[in-house]
């Protein structure tokens, strides 16, 4: 069986980043609470991918869903998440969300529309616990990205496993959007 998922920046060195399109995941946790970012870019059609000081650099069209996890004691809550500082910001302002509440009071956002990149992207260098993924495109790849949000959500971002689970549905619909722009 081959793989569904890899490291992005073992697969770039491996050259089995797949060119004809696929999906990354993105991490950016704080290391002083549960407060968490994900984004998930989509891309097809690559004319090139390069190594940059920053990260990998793709020639190529691409989409992005944006998650955002904000815990109870988050103490700026009330700033749209635009607008917050760079390590704890996403580019949309609360009605541009999909929000749930958890039952510990949690909050978990979701881009309602995802965000069309033009021409290229870079993908940061993950640091500390981050990680950044690229998922195959495969016949499942619904199911395989909402399985893992199910789990990353839960153990990464401390959200109660019956919310991860209704999360990861409205972002493995979210990605059913990034499929469509293509």
């Amino acid at each position: 069986m081959s793989a569904k998922a890899l490291d992005l920046f073992h697969a770039y060195q491996e050259n089995t980043l797949p060119r004809d399109g696929g999906y990354i995941v993105s991490s950016f946790f704080d290391g002083s609470s549960t407060y968490s970012r994900y984004e998930v870019t989509s891309y097809s059609g690559v004319k090139n991918i390069f190594l940059t000081d920053e990260g990998l650099t793709f020639q190529s069209d691409g989409n992005k869903l944006f998650i955002l996890v904000e815990p109870a004691t988050y103490p700026r809550k009330q700033l749209e998440p635009v607008y917050r500082d760079k390590n704890e910001s996403i580019p949309h302002r609360y009605k541009e969300l999909k929000t749930f509440t958890c039952k510990d009071q949690t909050k978990v956002m979701v881009s309602a529309e995802p965000v069309q990149c033009y021409s290229a992207f870079t993908i940061l260098k993950p640091t500390s616990i981050n990680f950044a993924l690229v998922f195959y495109n495969t016949p499942d790849i619904l199911q395989t990205m909402e399985f893992f949000f199910q789990k990353t959500l839960n153990r990464e971002a401390g959200v109660p496993q019956i919310n991860a689970n209704e999360a990861a549905k409205t972002i493995s619909e979210g990605i059913a959007k990034l499929l469509l722009r293509f």
